[in-house]
């Protein structure tokens, strides 16, 4: 299903899917909520006219693929499968107790998941090999492949990299989640990444760099044609977005709202913040 949809609806997308992933790490007393709110407008986007995916066919074969390497922020994933009408949006409740499919990393058992992701640095190396393989099967779907800047660290990442490029996969696109910040702290203490977009195309990728809470120029983006290239786009993004006291504090990396209290201030915020 490949309709396009108005900036507004995509950005009140965006805000549900926050809603939502705050409500199941405050139910789930779960983590990584930072993480999931500075993605949501990128997966909005993607579910929003970008990805050839159907709800009523999941796994149709000309589905395009999309891939959530960074599957610790799941929560934002769940949520706009839901809201797309992937599964039900009353199962949203069910995340991180016993017995749910929806577990607190990316789980393919969830209709929509192609993959169980969160050991970062897998991603990216098993979008390569989906590429390929529509390559050498003549299939026309593509694949997308949602990154964290942290996971950037990991070598298996650039390997994935370096062997997308010397295959020339143009049916690839990888998105960065560039937020600055990761388990223990920001990125540019732990291991530094300037210029993201640089090293890529030293590597051989076309690269991009846009702001992934700018819904317009997302789409646009994403609308590049082919250049026998695998593409990056280094989305620019802040931590916790939505709700100010969130946003780039790299305590709410692990941690959900602990009270009534503070969960009500983050909905409150949320509210006030993405008019």
């Amino acid at each position: 299903m490949n309709l396009t949809s108005g900036d507004d609806a995509v950005r009140a997308l965006a805000k549900s899917i926050r809603r939502e992933a705050i409500e199941m790490v405050y139910r789930a007393n779960a983590s990584h909520i930072g993480g999931a709110l500075s993605s949501a407008d990128i997966l909005a986007v993607l579910y929003s006219g970008v990805l050839n995916v159907d709800p009523r066919t999941p796994m149709g074969p000309e589905r395009d693929r999309f891939i959530m390497s960074k599957g610790h922020c799941c929560t934002a994933l769940y949520a706009v499968l839901a809201l797309k009408g992937f599964f039900r949006i009353e199962e949203l409740r069910e995340f991180g107790r016993d017995g749910s499919r929806l577990l607190s990393h990316a789980s393919n058992h969830v209709p929509g998941v192609e993959w169980s992701t969160g050991s970062l640095g897998h991603g990216l190396p098993i979008g390569c090999g989906q590429s390929l393989a529509a390559r050498r099967k003549g299939e026309s779907w593509k694949v997308y492949c949602l990154l964290s800047d942290g996971e950037i660290n990991e070598g298996s990442t650039w390997e994935a990299v370096i062997f997308a490029a010397h295959h020339g996969l143009e049916n690839l696109t990888a998105i960065v989640d560039a937020n600055g910040q990761q388990g223990m702290g920001h990125t540019r203490g732990i291991l530094r990444i300037e210029n993201l977009d640089e090293r890529f195309r030293t590597a051989g990728w076309d690269a991009q760099v846009v702001d992934g809470h700018d819904v317009a120029a997302l789409r646009e983006a994403f609308s590049v044609s082919p250049s026998g290239r695998p593409r990056v786009i280094v989305a620019k993004t802040v931590k916790g977005k939505g709700v100010p006291f969130m946003q780039d504090n790299v305590e709410w990396h692990y941690r959900s709202p602990r009270t009534p209290e503070e969960f009500k201030a983050a909905l409150m915020a949320l509210e006030c913040e993405l008019q």
